[in-house]
């Protein structure tokens, strides 16, 4: 199946949040899809996040993670998912917190300043100490975690252009079957 790096791939509004969306259906273990079990794949996300991403102007060029780095990075991945999914659904939790800070402390201790992991790193600690918590949401359609940063707060989609079109089309479809005979 071919893939690239769409701006879409990149709605979570931080790059910490972007990189735990690179699994897409997190949700559904049937149709489950881990972008970055794909060596290339994990290679080529820094140069789409250079161009995609929220946070580019604050990382600038970031390096790809190295192969022997994979697994740090996919942990780390994995505890910003964990916190932050647990934290809009529940109001956060110390022990993950802490696990968390744990991952990024040994990113940051370990990674070269200008890779990809301790760019990541420093985007969740940004995330962890952002004014308006409430502003981080989860994709009613795809499960992504996503910053709303409308006015008013009332986004419920990652990205209006691909899961917010599906969401309602998937309604008009409904609505339409219900009123058939």
């Amino acid at each position: 199946m071919s893939f690239s790096w769409t701006p879409h791939r990149f709605a979570g509004g931080a790059l910490a949040l972007d990189v735990a969306n690179s699994v897409v259906l997190r949700h559904d273990a049937t149709r489950r899809i881990d972008r970055f079990a794909v060596r290339d794949q994990m290679r080529s996300f820094p140069r789409a996040a250079a161009e995609f991403c929220a946070e580019r102007a604050l990382f600038g060029d970031i390096a790809p993670v190295a192969a022997e780095s994979q697994t740090g990075f996919i942990a780390l991945r994995e505890a910003i998912d964990l916190y932050f999914r647990k934290r809009i659904l529940n109001g956060g939790d110390d022990q993950l917190l802490a696990s968390l800070l744990e991952a990024l402390a040994k990113a940051l201790r370990e990674a070269s300043p200008g890779s990809l992991a301790a760019a990541t790193a420093r985007s969740a600690l940004r995330l962890i100490a952002m004014p308006d918590p409430q502003r981080m949401k989860i994709c009613g359609n795809c499960g992504w975690l996503f910053i709303d940063r409308s006015k008013n707060r009332s986004r419920a989609w990652c990205d209006m252009a691909v899961c917010g079109n599906r969401a309602k089309a998937h309604r008009h479809y409904r609505r339409k079957k219900e009123e058939t005979p």
